[in-house]
């Protein structure tokens, strides 16, 4: 915990309009692979233009049902790409989290039953998208933004 009794978790995430896209995982899951993907699909025109908020750590506070994101201070604007090392990203803090998505997640079906696409953190209750170890994350987090 934080001085601001914030909690730090293992995670990467990033800020698609004004929703925050949360992303957990185990280490070498591809939490910061999928991240950059967003980032770029953003860049593309894909879904709504989209900034690194944080890779590696991310701060979380919930206020009032609303769950807010923001990466750690030593880490702000980095971001680690696979074969290239860590690199320079702009990033912000601005949004709150509309979306949590677990990489190599044991309970990942075809057809999730609804209790598996909701998740509480700090006591908010979140849309998620459990992610199988070894499917691709990008294009169902891309049905989540721009489907209904």
């Amino acid at each position: 915990m934080t001085s601001n009794d914030s909690a730090s978790i293992h995670a990467s995430a990033v800020v698609s309009a004004d929703r925050i896209v949360l992303i957990r995982g185990p280490s070498g899951s591809g939490k910061s692979r999928l991240a950059f993907a967003l980032i770029l699909a953003g860049r593309a025109g894909v879904i709504p233009p989209t900034t690194l908020v944080g890779d590696d750590r991310i701060i979380l506070s919930a206020k009032n049902g609303v769950l807010h994101a923001r990466g750690v201070p030593e880490l702000n604007g980095k971001i680690e790409i696979y074969g290239l090392g860590i690199r320079h990203c702009e990033s912000t803090n601005v949004g709150s989290v509309a979306l949590v998505v677990d990489l190599d997640a044991s309970d990942a079906e075809r057809l999730p039953p609804p209790k598996a696409l909701k998740t509480s953190v700090e006591g908010v209750e979140l849309p998620r998208i459990p992610v199988a170890k070894g499917h691709d994350p990008l294009p169902l987090v891309v049905a989540f933004l721009t489907t209904t």
